[in-house]
């Protein structure tokens, strides 16, 4: 038998209302706002067990959400998964406190789960050259795409999504910058390496062949990775999947790679050899400086290599 699935039923008005005002003020994902709806309704289904009916009732208070964080706690749920659940339901009430639809916010009081600090996970420099030195290895366009894909996610460490649905106005007409537009809207400049800048212009010279039917007689499509599925280019879970087989070709885990995983490489490895942290922050596209500095893990283990070989009571100097 398949897992059970909980039964998404949120109040439709204010929940709705809510995820209004995600799109409209802060330019909202459909993914993000999924998640938002999800992780209510996954509330409200606990709350219907306790007798309350609806998520915006009176009666939901600090002491019912306390029951739900200790019932995920008790489910086996990471303290992180449970911070970002306890995250949703204080934007919504936050969000109902100021449309005045609730007298108060119940999660005013709540403390958010410890969470420990997780590393990011990032493959070593000479892992990420034998996956684009595999890459390379494919011929014809096939080969041609998966080198463009490999070479831009590596040099500018783009959300997959961003890489995926990257337009192809995105490139600047010297090739050299990609203009890429992130969470809530926002767009950023990137700059592309040379081999990056090579591979797109190689690609681009046999795109064509990964255009749909109804684009090649209809002006063309206008991502830069087209593809004949649903939303006209390449899915996420569709380069996911290349990914993982590249990663076998390399002798690596695939349980080790995933776009994400370089992602983190991207950002770990310029750490690595100096690049300012306000700089990092600009081209992965976080709107808080904290977020980036998950990746001072990097800086920390270059202090603790510097005085292992450096300090004169080491040894190895």
């Amino acid at each position: 038998m398949g897992r059970r699935r909980t039964q998404l039923e949120p109040p439709p008005r204010q929940v709705g209302m809510f995820l209004d005002m995600l799109t409209a003020e802060r330019g909202a994902a459909a993914n993000t706002l999924e998640g938002y709806a999800r992780d209510l309704a996954d509330f409200t289904a606990f709350a219907k067990t306790k007798g309350h009916l609806a998520l915006d009732a009176p009666d939901v208070d600090a002491s019912l959400i306390r029951g739900y964080l200790k019932h995920l706690s008790d489910r086996g749920m990471a303290p992180r998964t449970a911070a970002r659940r306890l995250s949703a339901l204080r934007q919504f009430f936050r969000f109902m406190y100021a449309e005045r639809l609730r007298a108060d916010d119940p999660t005013i009081v709540i403390d958010a789960p410890k969470a420990g600090r997780v590393l990011p996970k990032y493959l070593s420099e000479d892992e990420v050259d034998r996956l684009l030195a595999c890459a390379a290895n494919h011929a014809g366009g096939d080969g041609k795409r998966l080198v463009a894909l490999m070479e831009i996610l590596y040099a500018t460490g783009l959300r997959v999504t961003e890489l995926v649905g990257l337009p192809l106005a995105a490139l600047s007409r010297d090739g050299q910058v990609l203009v890429v537009r992130g969470k809530g809207g926002k767009e950023r400049m990137v700059p592309l390496s040379e081999p990056a800048t090579d591979a797109i212009h190689a690609y681009l010279a046999v795109r064509d062949r990964f255009l749909p039917k109804a684009a090649k007689g209809a002006g063309g499509s206008p991502y830069m990775f087209p593809s004949r599925a649903k939303q006209g280019f390449l899915t996420r879970a569709r380069f996911a999947q290349i990914l993982k087989e590249l990663a076998v070709e390399a002798a690596l885990s695939p349980t080790r790679v995933s776009p994400h995983v370089l992602r983190h490489s991207f950002a770990s490895h310029l750490l690595a050899h100096g690049v300012d942290l306000r700089a990092l922050q600009q081209m992965l596209g976080h709107s808080d400086i904290s977020t980036t500095q998950i990746y001072t893990h990097v800086l920390d283990e270059r202090l603790v290599r510097l005085v292992q070989t450096t300090h004169p009571l080491s040894g190895g100097a």
